[in-house]
């Protein structure tokens, strides 16, 4: 079966910053886009950022773009999520998800295959 894993949660003060890892595994990687959501206490699940299968393209919440950046390395089956300047908006757990689709979309119905999910709390 398909496995998604998200590292790198945790605790950060504000202003800090934090690298969040997915590893998928038992999925051609190379052939999916690949995007982080977030969901806070009481909140809808949210976009975060994406990333085209070839890693040439990127998009990011209006909100959070400046602050995250996207990468990913298909030989190692990995995508990353950097964040700086964390504040205690973004607070949430964060997911991993992968799209077989063509389209590289940021609603998450369309999204194949998720993680976990990894806490992420930013204190202040």
């Amino acid at each position: 079966q398909v496995q998604m894993v998200e590292s790198g949660g945790g605790l950060v003060q504000a202003r800090g910053s934090l690298r969040l890892s997915c590893a998928a595994s038992r999925l051609p990687f190379s052939r999916y886009t690949m995007a982080w959501f977030r969901q806070a206490p009481g909140k809808e699940r949210e976009f975060v950022a994406l990333i085209s299968r070839s890693g040439e393209s990127s998009r990011y919440a209006d909100s959070l773009k400046g602050r995250f950046t996207i990468s990913r390395d298909n030989d190692q089956n990995t995508v990353t999520l950097q964040m700086n300047n964390l504040v205690p908006e973004d607070t949430a757990v964060y997911f991993c998800a992968a799209n077989a689709s063509v389209l590289m979309s940021v609603t998450t119905r369309v999204y194949d295959y998720w993680g976990q999910g990894t806490q992420i709390t930013v204190s202040s």
